[in-house]
């Protein structure tokens, strides 16, 4: 089982319009309401691959309920602790005409330490049976830099693999604890590691001055040229072909829920690779974030090059 831990869940609704325009009425040509929020975007793809998967974090309100309600069609599990407040909203709004994308996000609710304690005895529970822990996101006002932290260490207590996918403090803060495993961009490593990564091979010492901190595989995001991976194994690169994506929004979080599939099926790195770079590109090439078809990822996996370093 793949357990999702998702701090700071929302709706996300996606609006098209044709020539958004500032300070006027905008009418929506389309719209969609989808649960949100990195981790859900990671248990979405990981349950259309076809892993059983558990969501758990934080809910609100009526909004939480609808959360819950459509995670159920993905056939994900809900186990999230419920407080009064309305869970956020987050809005994107596509511009059809400039070909521009605009996002508006809720700041959401405010949790305190007893909110807090509740979920950790929720969560510890839930990683007993978990066969790996992917949590991702930011976190709801009230919390601090040390949250992610205090749940990768719950994580590593039990023998579990986690994978922690944030920013900021919270990231700095997290991999204290040692993660199993993260995926920084660019600017989070330079963040993480005071290096400039001004080339290739100065993000592959970036990678490996925070695996050898204790961090066992660090995955760098490259955009549109793949992604490098240091671990125990060796280092690898993986490029992707061309594809005519639709939607880039979430492609991070659906790499994320191949690394956890590949992780809970104890892969070869190669193969994790592999695998979590086919779902993310699926993933651009379909409008719904966090969404892929199968066929397409068995499309890809051949087409995927990985470079053993």
């Amino acid at each position: 089982m793949i357990l999702t831990v998702t701090l700071n869940a929302a709706i996300d609704k996606r609006y098209v319009v044709d020539g958004y325009q500032v300070g006027e009425v905008n009418r929506v040509r389309e719209c969609a309401y989808v649960p949100g929020g990195k981790g859900l975007n990671v248990s979405k793809p990981a349950s259309i691959y076809g892993a059983k998967v558990i969501a758990t974090g934080f809910v609100g309100g009526h909004a939480g309920n609808y959360i819950e309600d459509a995670l159920k069609p993905f056939g994900i599990e809900s186990a999230f602790y419920h407080v009064e407040a309305e869970s956020r909203s987050c809005i994107n709004i596509w511009d059809t005409v400039n070909h521009v994308q605009t996002l508006v996000l809720d700041p959401g609710y405010t949790l305190t330490e007893e909110d807090f304690r509740g979920f950790e005895a929720i969560y510890r529970e839930l990683v007993k049976e978990a066969d790996v822990v992917a949590m991702s996101g930011s976190v709801p006002k009230g919390l601090d830099g040390s949250a992610y932290q205090r749940l990768v260490k719950i994580a590593k207590e039990a023998g579990k693999p986690v994978i922690l996918d944030t920013s900021g403090r919270l990231l700095e803060m997290g991999i204290e604890a040692c993660p199993t495993m993260i995926k920084p961009n660019i600017d989070e490593i330079r963040m993480l590691t005071g290096k400039s990564c001004s080339d290739f091979w100065d993000i592959v010492e970036a990678a490996k001055a925070i695996h050898q901190k204790g961090v066992d595989i660090v995955a760098v995001s490259l955009g549109a040229e793949g992604s490098v991976v240091v671990c125990e194994e060796g280092i690898f690169r993986a490029r992707v072909p061309k594809i005519d994506a639709v939607n880039t929004v979430g492609c991070g979080d659906s790499m994320i829920a191949g690394f956890a599939i590949g992780l809970s099926e104890q892969l070869p790195m190669r193969e994790i690779l592999r695998k979590a770079s086919a779902i993310s590109a699926a993933s651009a090439m379909r409008e719904e974030t966090g969404f892929f078809v199968k066929e397409d990822m068995e499309a890809l996996l051949p087409q995927i090059e990985i470079e053993s370093l």
